[in-house]
């Protein structure tokens, strides 16, 4: 099958991201940078590899992938803070013919962001490439679809602001009560191995996204059956990481539960729409600068 269909990732796919290892974790840490979050960065990543993976065969003879990968992921992101803009200013028109006072999104603003998060998209991505990847004023250039002179200006504007002060860091957003009671009783059932219990809370069309892994309708997925295999005790957590509000995979290490993987469940309309679990990512969690475990 295509990376992208229903289904377990095939061979073809897995063997290209095999080859592209020492990659992954700057992809990620650019893509994450971008957007603000290390969980929609995996997801930017994840989305770009599909789209590379399907484009293999228009890479010209003699480029350098890495190079290659990072325009397509550059645009991936680009794409993705656009969708999340329009969203957020959706959500406050709808808010303010409510009356509401619009407060901040969790999906634009986080409890920790790093400080290029200040920046417009192209401003961030020059300052990222450059000071944060190495690469060259022509290499980001060639990456943004831009020219070395205007990666120069932009980074010269980029420098200008970050030496200012900025503004404080706004709060983490509070969960909406009725998605909290979901997400524990999911974590609850999940923990006790209660897979009917569990399957309750899922709706009947939702999808699962295991990275690396599988694409698809999560009632089709052996997702439980793996975890209820696995031979090592583990549980899940809800928390937060970087100030947004995930479900953290614990296992035991020299007798202490730490956290090793993170996992999202999205809740709509009082079930479980779509989860992804990113345990076979390992470079997620390293890459975050805050880590919240509520229960343990």
């Amino acid at each position: 099958m295509n990376p992208g269909a229903s289904g377990p990732f095939d061979a073809h796919y897995l063997a290209f991201l095999e080859t592209i290892t020492q990659l992954r974790p700057k992809l990620h840490r650019y893509c994450a940078r971008m957007t603000g979050s290390i969980m929609d960065g995996e997801d930017v990543v994840q989305e770009a590899l599909f789209n590379a993976y399907r484009r293999l065969e228009t890479l010209e003879e003699g480029r350098a992938i890495a190079p290659w990968l990072f325009q397509i992921a550059h645009n991936r992101a680009i794409d993705f803070i656009r969708r999340r803009d329009v969203r957020a200013k959706a959500e406050v028109a709808v808010a303010e013919s409510d009356g509401q006072q619009a407060g901040n999104d969790g999906g634009v603003h986080r409890a920790i962001e790093h400080l290029v998060l200040v920046l417009p998209p192209k401003e961030r991505a020059c300052v990222l490439l450059t000071e944060a990847l190495d690469y060259s004023l022509e290499e980001t250039a060639a990456i943004i679809g831009s020219t070395a002179g205007a990666v120069k200006s932009a980074l010269h504007r980029a420098r200008a602001k970050l030496a200012k002060p900025g503004p404080p860091v706004a709060p983490a957003p509070k969960p909406h009560a009725p998605e909290l009671a979901i997400l524990r009783l999911y974590v609850e059932r999940f923990n006790r191995k209660d897979w009917d219990g569990v399957r309750e809370l899922i709706a009947a069309d939702a999808n699962l996204l295991v990275a690396d892994r599988f694409l698809g309708p999560a009632a089709q997925a052996p997702y439980f059956s793996r975890y209820a295999a696995l031979a090592d005790p583990w549980r899940f957590e809800i928390g937060a990481v970087d100030g947004e509000l995930a479900l953290i995979t614990m296992r035991v290490e020299n007798l202490k539960w730490i956290p090793q993987s993170v996992a999202r469940a999205q809740v709509d309309n009082g079930r479980i729409s779509r989860i992804v679990d990113f345990r076979h990512c390992a470079w997620i969690l390293p890459a975050a600068q805050s880590l919240i475990v509520y229960s343990s």
